[in-house]
């Protein structure tokens, strides 16, 4: 399997996975649940997602990037999580960021070549975002870790663990 197939195939995957985790949180107070006061919960999550999916873009084909620094703001790089629901934007912008983002990575990773995972990134990137490729594959790791922080919450709501909703 070529690595653009395989880069998709999880990229997709673990959109996937998150997406059904988010789709327990139906009212305004799950959205900002914390399972400690340090804790990042669903609504940072999911704009975080979104704002690390748009600074990829920034790497690997800044044109597709979007300026909005509302977002960094709230969920960027070293942005804390607030309890309260109001300080956020309304959850359905949030998830829509969130997916016009990650369509937006994918629409570019369709655009590659195999050879073009090898292309370095601009100077200044982090080491471990050092060419096209390690951006995808950090993409991947970067949502598993987050998608592990949003099962907590979820479970700490009182759901189930998202296997046994599919029994």
């Amino acid at each position: 399997m070529e690595m653009k197939s395989r880069l998709k195939t999880r990229l997709l995957g673990a959109r996937s996975f998150t997406e059904r985790l988010l789709q327990d949180f139906t009212e305004p107070a799950h959205w900002v649940k914390q399972t400690c006061s340090q804790s990042n919960h669903a609504m940072w999550i999911t704009g975080h997602l979104a704002v690390t999916d748009n600074f990829f873009l920034t790497l690997i084909a800044p044109d597709k990037a979007v300026k909005n620094q509302e977002y960094q703001d709230q969920f960027g790089m070293g942005s804390q999580p607030s309890p309260e629901v109001n300080d956020y934007p309304v959850c359905d912008e949030v998830l829509a960021f969130l997916k016009d983002r990650r369509n937006q990575l994918l629409s570019v990773l369709e655009e590659l070549t195999e050879a073009d995972f090898g292309k370095p990134t601009p100077d200044g990137s982090p080491d471990f975002l050092s060419d096209f490729g390690a951006v995808f594959e950090t993409a991947v790791w970067h949502e598993g870790l987050h998608s592990g922080q949003l099962s907590i919450a979820r479970r700490a709501l009182g759901f189930s663990p998202l296997s046994d909703s599919r029994k």
